[in-house]
């Protein structure tokens, strides 16, 4: 069996239409998260996450076919309504794939194959950066890296409309463009009012902390430093913005 996708090379395609199904194929560690992070969050939908949804842990593979179930429901739905969809896992067994071009077929929207087609040992390489409970097995890997190879000259009689290489697709604009859509958005540069003195905030303290935040302007009860409130039911906590402390911010409650 071959281990690298050298050899095997057919006529390149490039397209990938709207709506589709896009399934990824990868590696454990290959990157297809981050490719598929260049699709709108609402069009993702990573494995990994339902895990999570249904059992607190994403790297639970006890839960796997529990999230599978909750996924396919959710990719259903989004297929009826002919939206472009992102599939978020290894892909790379051969079942699982005809599972996800069916459904595609049964609504009439057209399936791409993405693989990404990282060597196996950077695959491998990739696993000591992540948590216990998300890395995976070096053998695991390497079977997984050799399915996905294995696979690809058969991807167009499986079903799938469009076969690409992730190598030979342009998806880096549409990423930086909702970046920069964000960023616009935060500093009111679309003529909204943006995030103002809670950029600050969310960079101390992240994005979950902004709806209970409110800045007490005028308190006098830290000297004159900058005071907030956060409320959440019962709970209440007041902070201090506290300034040029040993040359940097800090804020202390």
């Amino acid at each position: 069996m071959k281990t690298t996708f050298e050899g095997t090379m057919q006529p390149l395609d490039t397209t990938i239409p709207d709506p589709a199904l896009i399934v990824l194929i990868g590696a454990a560690g290959s990157g297809k998260s981050t490719w598929a992070s260049t699709w709108p969050s609402t069009q993702v939908l990573e494995l990994d996450q339902f895990r999570a949804m249904v059992s607190d842990e994403a790297g639970d593979q006890s839960a796997t076919l529990s999230a599978v179930n909750v996924m396919h429901t959710v990719l259903e739905a989004r297929l009826a309504r002919k939206r472009t969809t992102a599939i978020d896992a290894t892909n790379t067994e051969e079942r699982v794939r005809a599972g996800l071009v069916q459904m595609a077929r049964n609504y009439g929207v057209p399936t791409v194959a993405f693989l990404v087609s990282t060597p196996a040992s950077v695959c491998v390489e990739r696993q000591a950066d992540r948590s216990p409970g998300r890395a995976v097995p070096e053998g695991v890997v390497r079977r997984q890296h050799a399915e996905a190879v294995a696979a690809f000259p058969q991807l167009r009689s499986e079903g799938f409309d469009h076969v690409v290489f992730a190598d030979n697709i342009h998806r880096m604009e549409p990423l930086l463009k909702r970046v920069r859509e964000t960023r616009r958005r935060e500093l009111g540069w679309d003529g909204g009012d943006g995030l103002g003195g809670l950029l600050l905030v969310r960079r101390y303290f992240g994005p979950e902390i902004l709806p209970m935040w409110r800045w007490r302007d005028g308190s006098q009860l830290a000297g004159g430093d900058r005071v907030a409130e956060l409320r959440l039911g019962a709970d209440r906590l007041v902070l201090a913005l506290r300034t040029d402390i040993d040359g940097a911010s800090a804020s202390k409650s």
